[in-house]
């Protein structure tokens, strides 16, 4: 019977865990056929219920459409939620979007989002960033009580425009403010 050394024990888990962690990369999995059969849902239910949008989409340089955000909290919150990088129509990257926050707050709440580049350069640095954190460049365009769109394309000047939508849940109030968006494999 052979013996184990611990320098022999050692390599063999340092290599196992190399193979288990190929086995997760997401690389023929049906991840991404998910995500984008609800982008597609999602963009449907936007476009349909929201024709501002259509204009919007057609004028942007691409769009990051996330199906479905969960959020909850209890003191401190989080959220998550995966979703596709489109450009002329087109799906080129996934993401996911994560959130934290802290304060008085119970609950938990889903919403949509999408995020129309309205500019190359706003879409390039999205692109080229390691981890793209919503900021003061994002202009929201808000649902009103008739459940119109206040967003006229003849007068957009920000680079990037968010639309939140279809929000169930019990939270209040609608914002991206410390959401980080991370390139993905699914």
């Amino acid at each position: 019977m052979k013996t184990f050394t611990r320098r022999g024990l050692t390599l063999a888990a340092l290599a196992g865990f190399g193979l288990l962690a190929a086995c997760g990369n997401g690389i023929n999995s049906n991840g991404s056929q998910k995500i984008d059969a609800r982008v597609d849902q999602t963009l449907d239910f936007l476009y349909n219920n929201y024709p501002n949008t259509v204009d919007l989409s057609d004028k942007s340089a691409g769009m990051l459409i996330m199906p479905v955000v969960t959020e909850a909290g209890f003191g401190f919150g989080a959220g998550y939620g995966r979703g596709a990088l489109q450009i002329n129509g087109v799906t080129v990257d996934y993401y996911s979007a994560t959130s934290g926050s802290v304060g008085f707050q119970i609950g938990a709440s889903q919403s949509a989002h999408v995020l129309f580049f309205m500019t190359e350069g706003a879409l390039n640095e999205f692109r080229r960033s390691s981890g793209w954190a919503a900021g003061a460049d994002v202009k929201y365009a808000v649902i009103d009580q008739g459940q119109n769109l206040a967003a006229d394309t003849t007068t957009i000047t920000a680079p990037v425009y968010a639309v939140i939508f279809g929000q169930a849940g019990l939270h209040v109030g609608a914002t991206l403010e410390g959401v980080k968006y991370t390139r993905i494999i699914p």
